[in-house]
């Protein structure tokens, strides 16, 4: 099974014959490309042209970081499974107002379904949520009224900031309280942590896109522009309650993570690289997770789930079958 690599010192990538090692002052280390699916680059690391060459033919996606940890974009290399049907099925979902509002509206109700799941969780396990509870239900029920993609994106991050309030209750934890959604810089702990896991999330949900014949470009609820991927994007909202915050939850409620593990930075807080390793090693052991998946009769992990919800997409998208988002069991 091939693996994710991710390198947070400085140094460079070199390739050797038909394999990669990454050197830096530490020695060399090996990075076996056959069972590579992507890189992970949070150091200063160089890199060459013959390189990139290298790692397209083997099919390797680069995601960069900054020093601060945030995402600054992806090698993503010709793709190899293109199809031309299937591109102009998803440009016509796209520019049919119609059927972009219908695949626009069901990540929404996907993304909300799922947190209405994770409330529902921890009040059945003695957290105060009821209030919460009570605004999600209300705005969720306004989704099938929106006429707009701006319109559901401002239900979906009403429903979000309601969802994100609860938090402080569902972990009681003073070292790690919300004070509202801020991002670039985030400032608090709780920001930074879920600013780092959602984009750990996109980045995983664009590598999945890429084993697909979609094209990353063309998303539906987020708007197709000329600065960046977006069906990614649309894909992670459904899937942020069930990986990302149910990581979140692991690190801050097992003490895996800290205060010791944030710095203060560009007028806000990030993880410092520490804590960047913490939360990766947490992450990635949440896509490695298998779970009874009913429909297929069969257990998946979280990464094969993302994967098969694009699946999904594709199919709608030929008019073979009605996409419905994937919502938690529990």
């Amino acid at each position: 099974m091939k693996k994710s690599i991710y390198i947070f010192s400085n140094g460079e990538i070199k390739r050797k014959e038909n394999t990669l090692y990454f050197e830096s002052q530490d020695g060399r280390k090996f990075i076996p490309v056959e069972n590579t699916r992507e890189i992970f680059i949070f150091g200063e690391v160089t890199l060459n042209k013959r390189l990139l060459e290298f790692i397209s033919k083997n099919e390797i996606i680069l995601h960069f970081f900054n020093h601060f940890g945030y995402y600054v974009g992806s090698f993503y290399p010709r793709e190899h499974l293109n199809s031309g049907y299937l591109i102009l099925k998803q440009a016509e979902h796209y520019l049919d107002h119609q059927k972009r509002l219908i695949l626009a509206r069901k990540f929404v109700e996907g993304a909300a379904e799922n947190i209405r799941k994770v409330i529902n969780y921890y009040s059945n396990r003695g957290k105060k949520l009821d209030e919460f509870t009570k605004k999600i239900n209300n705005l969720t029920e306004s989704i099938p009224a929106c006429e707009t993609t701006e319109q559901l994106m401002a239900i979906e991050g009403n429903i979000r900031e309601q969802y994100y309030s609860a938090f402080e209750i569902i972990i009681s934890n003073e070292d790690f309280i919300f004070e509202g959604r801020t991002k670039r810089p985030p400032k608090n702990r709780l920001n930074a942590l879920i600013s780092f896991t959602n984009s750990i999330l996109y980045t995983v949900c664009l590598g999945e896109i890429y084993h697909t014949h979609l094209d990353p470009r063309i998303g539906f609820l987020h708007s197709t522009n000329f600065r960046r991927f977006s069906l990614n994007l649309d894909v992670a909202e459904i899937f942020k309650p069930l990986i990302p915050d149910r990581v979140l939850f692991t690190l801050i409620n097992k003490g895996i993570i800290k205060p010791q593990h944030f710095e203060q930075k560009l007028d806000g807080i990030i993880l410092n690289e520490k804590g960047r390793e913490l939360v990766i090693r947490e992450m990635e052991e949440r896509f490695k997770t298998t779970f009874l998946h009913k429909p297929l009769g069969r257990h998946v992990s979280y990464r094969q789930l993302i994967r098969l919800e694009l699946f999904k997409i594709e199919k709608h998208l030929i008019e073979d079958e009605e996409y419905k988002p994937f919502i938690s069991a529990w």
